[in-house]
């Protein structure tokens, strides 16, 4: 397998550790950005959204939706809210198979 003869010296580059921490970054303001939408929306909003919701709202299925869900139920035993959570993660699986047409479209 390509993954146990890899050597350190073929892996571990500028450009791939660019790759991993451009990921990281990408991953962080998703969610912080879906948190802050939710805030927003909230303020405008007679129905008020728990801001775990719009931390979901990327393709990490469905860790996305069972971290958010331990958190609120750190908050308050009483708070389920993986399905709630479940919607905007299957949102963002669909958004990233939408954009990810868009960008082979546009690259052929």
């Amino acid at each position: 397998s390509v993954g146990a003869t890899m050597t350190h010296d073929v892996f571990l580059k500028g450009q791939t550790l660019g790759i991993v921490v451009g990921g990281f970054l990408a991953f962080a303001i998703s969610i912080a950005g879906g948190i802050l939408a939710t805030k927003v929306y909230n303020m405008f909003s007679k129905k008020k959204i728990n801001p775990l919701v719009g931390a979901c709202g990327l393709s990490a299925v469905p860790m996305a939706s069972r971290v958010a869900n331990e958190v609120a139920l750190k908050h308050d035993k009483n708070n389920h809210i993986l399905m709630y959570c479940m919607a905007p993660n299957i949102s963002g699986v669909i958004g990233s198979a939408v954009a990810a047409g868009v960008l082979i479209s546009m690259l052929q």
